[in-house]
């Protein structure tokens, strides 16, 4: 059962209440589940938020712990989704040092190959952005290690999935409820 474990991206609807963060990784925390990422924004829908949750867990245990969050009160709606079912990235932040640009012309053509971009240079440092799948961003991250990265962040994945998920329509449902 363990070497089923694969990727879900957990997207979770929710009101915007404080504490809800807390709750939320608690179920995961009690479960032994590592979350390898989440982020949080607005959703499509006015006052509705999202939560992005990446974990590799089995599809039994992805199920119960979907289950366990739409039990949150806050929680409009939760759904998970295999890599297959959706579209997902992330940005990275590389800083490395600004001598490196102008002394190691492999740098520029490692950033050109990535299709990364530099987004600031100073005296003292450059900084390359590179959105894209996370094998992407560790890729650029690898080549660039070599020469000496000062800083790296990634952030969390953001997806959306390849078919339609209708969230407006199970709103409404849950609107009229009320």
């Amino acid at each position: 059962m363990e070497e089923n474990k694969q990727y879900y991206t957990i997207s979770v609807y929710t009101e915007n209440n404080v504490g809800l963060v807390n709750r939320i990784s608690t179920i995961f925390l009690k479960r032994h589940v590592n979350l390898l990422s989440m982020t949080a924004s607005e959703s499509e829908i006015e006052d509705v938020y999202r939560f992005t949750i990446l974990v590799k867990m089995t599809q039994e245990k992805v199920q119960k712990i979907v289950g366990q969050i739409e039990k949150q009160i806050e929680v409009i709606r939760a759904f998970y989704h295999t890599d297959e079912e959706t579209i997902s990235q992330e940005t990275a932040l590389y800083k490395v040092k600004s001598e490196l640009l102008f002394n190691e012309p492999q740098i520029q053509n490692i950033i050109k190959r990535s299709g990364a971009s530099i987004v600031t240079v100073n005296k003292r440092f450059f900084v390359i952005s590179k959105t894209g799948r996370r094998i992407e961003t560790e890729a650029l991250h690898s080549a660039l290690k070599p020469y000496g990265v000062l800083q790296f962040t990634r952030s969390g994945r953001i997806a959306v999935t390849k078919e339609a998920m209708n969230i407006s329509e199970v709103l409404k449902d849950f609107d009229d409820i009320d």
